[in-house]
């Protein structure tokens, strides 16, 4: 029997690696002859640079960066043959025409994301990309055809400044004097950018969102309070980030429009800043690491697919992660099994069994730390009853 273990992370618990490993072990322990194929997902998070170039043979290397509070944290930069890279990926990214040189890969996630903080230091008024730009300082240095950024687990609200301030760009008061390493809570008394982006590769932004910057669906609106915004800042930041946003278009000379357009919130409003500081563009994540991974044709070749996440609700089932492989798994005839620390679909789907791996009130940090037994016993026990 061939099995293949489709995980994606377990937010603020497991990582794709590690859940897919929980599931694969549980899965040798009941069925000793079980051949499993292991394909950790992502659509821009954490772990999508290391997971995406370990998959194409390329070389991982570590850069050291300032943390979304200041603190050095390290980051995951990777390197990949363009050749390498396989052709329906290549396609994607829009170099279907070479196989020449190389493409960098870089996750915001181990730069600026949330999983760097502890929940009492998650505040989007005080976080910065600033370690992200430097990341990108670092990819430039290696001269690739392009870089995928995956922006994915952002712990940030800055519209990308902290990155363009790492790329040159300066920010003044209105009295002229410099604001360095400027956050969102330095926004009122922002007067100005000054100066040019520093020699950066094309940018391409792995992310699935399609919020704007602004309004009910932009990135504040939807992504604020898990970053930890309190909601009695919400309407003076929410105020600051339109006035920044006329200021960052005015200084790189774009219109205001490319901040109502789908993505252009991704990550705290980054893609919108890398857009209107350096040209870049958006791919679709998940689809982009399906086609890299070869995803349909290892559901194919499998004769059962266990997936999962941290929760799987029916947003879960609109064309990206865990519900996509379960979705194509079934389309197969293959049965499907999802695992996930909590289960909040409105209605059975047909061909998926979903089962939460969290025992009736079980408090939510203590299900959190012990996710990888859980997860382990739950899938043991579906394997122990076949």
């Amino acid at each position: 029997m061939r099995v293949l273990v489709a995980f994606d992370k377990f937010k603020d618990s497991l990582t794709a690696v590690e859940a897919c490993s929980a599931a694969a072990r549980a899965i040798l322990q009941h069925a000793p002859g079980t051949e499993v194929d292991a394909c950790p997902l992502s659509d821009g998070g954490e772990g999508f640079a290391p997971l995406l170039t370990r998959s194409a043979g390329g070389t991982e290397r570590r850069v050291e960066v300032t943390g979304p509070l200041g603190a050095r944290v390290t980051a995951a930069l990777g390197e990949v043959q363009l050749g390498r890279v396989p052709a329906g990926a290549r396609e994607a990214l829009g170099l279907s025409g070479t196989q020449a040189g190389t493409l960098a890969l870089a996750d915001m996630a181990s730069a600026s994301g949330l999983a760097l903080l502890d929940r009492g230091q998650r505040d989007p008024l005080r976080t910065s990309t600033v370690g992200t730009g430097q990341l990108i300082l670092a990819a430039a240095r290696l001269h690739p055809a392009a870089l995928l950024l995956g922006v994915g687990g952002s712990a940030t609200h800055d519209l990308g400044l902290g990155a363009l301030g790492a790329l040159g760009i300066g920010f003044r008061d209105p009295a002229g004097r410099p604001i360095p390493e400027i956050v969102p809570g330095d926004w009122p008394r922002l007067a100005g950018l000054e100066g040019a982006v520093a020699p950066a590769p094309p940018i391409l932004i792995a992310c699935d969102v399609d919020n704007p910057v602004l309004g009910p669906r932009g990135a504040l609106a939807v992504y604020g309070r898990q970053k930890g915004l309190r909601e009695s800042d919400a309407p003076a930041l929410e105020a600051q980030t339109s006035r920044v946003v006329r200021l960052v278009c005015g200084h790189f000379g774009k219109q205001e429009s490319l901040a109502a357009q789908a993505g252009a919130g991704a990550a705290g409003g980054i893609a919108f800043g890398l857009m209107a500081g350096c040209g870049a563009g958006i791919v679709p994540g998940f689809d982009l690491v399906a086609s890299w991974l070869d995803l349909k044709a290892r559901i194919r070749a499998a004769d059962v697919v266990v997936t999962g996440e941290g929760r799987f609700d029916d947003s879960s089932l609109s064309g990206k992660g865990p519900g996509s492989v379960a979705s194509w798994a079934a389309a197969e005839g293959k049965p499907v099994h999802v695992f996930a620390g909590q289960v909040a679909l409105s209605r059975p789907v047909p061909g998926i069994e979903a089962r939460a791996i969290t025992p009736q009130g079980m408090e939510l940090g203590l299900a959190l730390a012990q996710a990888d037994r859980l997860l382990s016993a739950a899938v043991a026990a579906m394997f122990a009853a076949r």
